[in-house]
């Protein structure tokens, strides 16, 4: 099974609507090769909103996850190596998080590696897919060293799980304080550059909510399919 960790604060753990009768996009519908490992570490099938027993401060939503398993399944279909493949999808995004809150030692950082950990016993993980920043923008100190402390958490995160190679596909803002905004931005792509295996996908523009903070329900979709396009490309595509 590819595995990935879905990390981050609220635009990874999903803010898109999901109605009453739970209906989503379509490219975010189930599909039983598709699992996701529980609160409980369980695996059982993925279905949005993929954080909700994870992220259990508010209500969640649709988030990239789903639209970017069904997209990476869909490449795998192809005959050749890793068709048919199932994919795990490792929920980790808790809402309103700034980076000092995932560094070595926090609970939610030490949680992240424990669900890695238990999902790497039945599968390999691919990559982590991380969108994170929007609470660092409020603070001119925590922008200032946010590039410090994104790299030490890229190292400290493939250190602990034994993979000093372990692909990071980033998401650069969508939304944040506007005078520190482009500053964490800037500070994203800068570690996308200095690290190897950093990807940054780029949500500027992408459509909002009303908040103006957290990506809309459509928005959601075309990030994930934007993070697959990514993973395909850099990390799946054989070599030349």
């Amino acid at each position: 099974m590819r595995i990935f960790v879905l990390s981050g604060q609220s635009n990874m753990a999903g803010r898109g609507v999901v109605s009453q009768d739970g209906v989503v996009p379509p490219e975010c519908t189930p599909d039983p090769r598709i699992l996701r490992l529980s609160a409980a570490l369980q695996w059982e099938e993925a279905r949005e909103p993929l954080h909700a027993d994870i992220d259990t401060t508010t209500t969640c939503g649709v988030g990239p996850g789903m639209a970017f398993a069904r997209a990476v399944l869909a490449s795998l279909d192809a005959p050749g190596p890793g068709a048919e493949a199932g994919l795990g999808l490792v929920p980790c995004a808790i809402g309103g998080t700034a980076i000092r809150k995932w560094a070595r030692g926090e609970r939610l950082y030490e949680q992240m590696i424990a669900r890695s950990r238990a999902a790497a016993e039945c599968g390999e993980i691919q990559a982590v897919l991380w969108y994170q920043g929007e609470s660092d923008t409020i603070s001119d100190h925590a922008t200032a060293v946010y590039r410090e402390n994104l790299e030490k958490l890229i190292t400290n995160v493939r250190e602990d799980l034994g993979m000093p190679q372990l692909p990071f596909i980033q998401v650069a803002l969508a939304s944040g304080t506007e005078t520190n905004i482009e500053k964490v931005r800037s500070a994203q792509y800068s570690v996308s550059s200095s690290l190897p295996n950093v990807v940054t996908v780029d949500a500027m523009g992408l459509p909002l909510n009303e908040d103006n903070v957290h990506l809309s329900t459509g928005a959601q979709v075309k990030l994930g399919e934007m993070l697959a396009e990514a993973y395909i490309k850099k990390f799946l595509a054989p070599p030349c």
